[in-house]
């Protein structure tokens, strides 16, 4: 069953009109959107209450008819045994080089989509929201190879991250088909 989201899963980030990024962080450069769009699995994030009890979480990116990108964020919500999904609109902030988006789920708020880190060959991402309360180790797979993510790990850590407050999001057969 998929239940579309009112004001909860992903909107709640964006509902400050910030398009800030974390100080003393910088979005990556030389980014291709083509090659960043489709499928993304979130492994892991900074809990808030819009993804609480949500697993089985993914984003995927596709082009607007107005030059903007197209978002879909979806997740299992486990209390209540059922599909929460979001769509967004995201745009560039900066040259279409330059990893930072903003991001709107409703109306004219939009929030900070900041690219920290981005495999060389668009297979995970560490996204920052406006600042250190915000936080994804996203990849192209459900699951990531240890040593990959605990470098990411460490580098959203040495970006002074609440790192160990990062929860570890599920795939797999946890995932229920819809």
């Amino acid at each position: 069953m998929l239940k579309p989201l009112g004001g909860g899963f992903a909107a709640a980030v964006f509902l400050a009109g910030c398009t800030g990024m974390p100080s003393g962080t910088e979005p990556i450069t030389g980014f291709e959107l083509d090659r960043y769009l489709g499928k993304w699995y979130e492994i892991a994030r900074l809990d808030h209450s819009f993804e609480s009890d949500l697993n089985c979480v993914t984003a995927t990116y596709s082009l607007r008819d107005d030059d903007g990108v197209r978002v879909i964020n979806r997740g299992y919500n486990t209390e209540e045994q059922a599909w929460d999904e979001a769509e967004g609109r995201a745009y560039f902030m900066e040259e279409e080089t330059v990893g930072r988006l903003k991001v709107s789920f409703f109306g004219p708020f939009f929030g900070g989509y900041n690219i920290l880190a981005l495999d060389d060959d668009y297979q995970w991402a560490l996204v920052a929201g406006p600042n250190r309360d915000y936080l994804w180790v996203l990849s192209r797979t459900p699951q990531m190879a240890p040593d990959t993510e605990a470098r990411l790990r460490e580098r959203a850590a040495e970006l002074d991250f609440p790192t160990d407050e990062l929860i570890d999001v599920t795939h797999g057969e946890a995932c229920p088909s819809d």
